[in-house]
């Protein structure tokens, strides 16, 4: 699990109004989740994102890279760069749509699965490190809590 430094443990030193900012805490919380993280995937290739979108294309066969990037919030023009790579990796195949011949279908490959799956279950035991101090409901109340300040973004 990540620690952080020792200077920044400090529990001698007051954080004054941080202390009752939600968007402080989020943004801390944050860092230590994304460290380990990367952590976790280390020696699989993957970033974030990657995995995001080996997620929502495995969720969705045959799902357009627009309505991909539409899902995650990611643009447009980045959205191209990202495909290619998973394309060029041989984890996502990439068909000309049967609903609209103009737009490109994608797909997880057996590969792609098989990166997603191990992936996700090194995801998962980052995630049981990082929440191991949630009991009973709590973790489903932070998931809850943290989906309604995301919906004020998309509103």
């Amino acid at each position: 699990m990540a620690t952080l430094p020792q200077e920044i443990q400090d529990d001698s030193v007051e954080l004054g109004v941080l202390a009752n900012l939600a968007g402080y805490h989020l943004r801390r919380a944050s860092g230590a989740f994304a460290a380990d993280f990367v952590r976790s995937l280390d020696g699989t290739g993957m970033r974030q994102v990657l995995f995001a979108i080996l997620s929502v294309v495995a969720a969705n066969p045959d799902i357009n890279q627009g309505a991909v990037g539409r899902a995650l919030g990611i643009q447009r023009a980045n959205m191209v760069s990202l495909i290619n790579e998973l394309v060029d990796a041989a984890l996502v195949e990439r068909r000309v749509s049967p609903d609209d011949r103009r737009a490109f279908a994608l797909r997880l490959s057996v590969a792609g699965q098989a990166k997603l799956d191990d992936c996700i279950a090194r995801i998962h035991e980052h995630e049981e490190a990082m929440l191991s101090d949630l009991v009973g409901s709590d973790r489903a109340q932070l998931i809850a809590l943290l989906s309604r300040i995301e919906a004020k973004e998309r509103s």
